[in-house]
């Protein structure tokens, strides 16, 4: 694939070698030529100085053949434009934006843009830590809105119906059910058993709701 990645800070450099290591032909745009020694010293794509909102640098990166574009500036007004321009003038459907100020997540998502916000992300991901560390997530979906948890069935839970678990919660759904190291997709009547490995998508406020299901209960006096 022809990727442009504009933006050569920390996390655009990152980007750019690995799609370079994975076989793609990069090209890396930036306005300040030093930026582009965050590059590592072996990544052998293209590199471009000056402003990716300059039509002419963007003919130069090779926008007219280009496969997706990534616009990972510091500025969430700059990467905005760039993804709409490159859209609305080339027809580029595969881009997407870094979004630093989550205040401006809005205008992304009113120009449909695919955005990925390390702000909301990480507040996301430290939230659900500190509220709930024994689940753990092994995929996120968005910026951490939704995500699917691994959840190891407790003995309270042997042989309650996986209806038990996934009615009570209307913010997650049931993903599989391993057992015995076979996975299978769990039906409303399927029998828990206490070892067995659930994936469970959620959101935030459902993956608490489910650890109130999960937590024992305190015994009557």
């Amino acid at each position: 694939m022809n990727i442009i990645v504009v933006g050569c800070g920390r996390e655009g450099s990152e980007l750019a070698y690995r799609l370079f290591k994975e076989g793609n032909r990069v090209t890396v745009v930036d306005y300040n030529e030093s930026a582009f020694q965050n590059l590592p010293d072996d990544f052998r794509g293209r590199t471009i100085v000056g402003e990716a909102l300059n039509q002419n640098v963007l003919v130069r990166a090779g926008i007219e053949h280009a496969d997706g574009v990534a616009a990972v500036t510091n500025s969430d007004t700059v990467n905005a434009v760039i993804a709409h321009a490159v859209r609305a003038a080339y027809g580029i459907k595969n881009v997407v934006v870094r979004n630093f100020d989550p205040a401006w997540r809005p205008m992304f998502e009113a120009y449909n843009l695919h955005v990925v916000s390390s702000t909301s992300w990480g507040a996301q991901r430290l939230e659900e830590m500190l509220y709930h560390g024994e689940l753990h997530a092994v995929f996120s979906a968005g910026n951490g809105e939704v995500e699917i948890y691994e959840v190891k069935v407790p003995e309270a839970l042997h042989g309650q119906p996986a209806s038990r678990l996934s009615g009570s919660c209307d913010e997650c759904r049931l993903v599989s059910l391993t057992r015995a190291g076979k996975a299978m997709l769990p039906k409303a009547d399927t029998l828990l058993e206490t070892g067995d490995v659930l994936l469970v998508s959620a959101t935030i406020a459902g993956i608490q709701a489910l650890r109130q299901q999960l937590k024992p209960k305190e015994a009557a006096l």
